[in-house]
């Protein structure tokens, strides 16, 4: 398995080599992910010399954070790899807070996740969302 963040969603990929894609399920309940696959066995007349992927049925868990939309999860299998994209939720992204500060001009206060609060100009500022 690889994962990755790329800009507003997060890539996962699974090797699955000789997975019929009809067999893969995805499931996700809360934040736990499921991917579940079959891989059918050899016949019983062979003879393993190497055995390093599993046969029958099989499954991985991922524990997904609370800033992803698991609505949004799309999923494809080409040349036995499972591709996810998770997005990033839009209720996680930094977005802009206008403000009234009591002289009839407005501020605006940009709302990022990092922590750091630092004077951008004057009248904005960067502030860190609460939980």
């Amino acid at each position: 398995m690889d994962a990755w963040r790329d800009g507003e969603q997060f890539v996962v990929e699974f090797d699955l080599p000789g997975v019929n894609p009809d067999s893969v399920d995805l499931d996700v309940e809360r934040n736990m992910l499921t991917v579940t696959a079959r891989r059918d066995p050899l016949e019983e007349k062979s003879q393993f010399l190497a055995a390093e992927r599993p046969r029958g049925v099989f499954s991985r868990q991922l524990i997904l954070g609370d800033n992803v939309d698991l609505d949004r999860i799309q999923a494809g299998y080409r040349d036995g790899v499972l591709r996810l994209v998770i997005p990033v939720a839009e209720r996680t992204k930094p977005r802009k807070i206008t403000i009234n500060h009591g002289d009839n001009t407005d501020q605006a206060i940009s709302a990022v996740h990092n922590g750091n609060s630092q004077q951008r100009n004057e009248n904005t500022v960067d502030a860190a969302a609460g939980p």
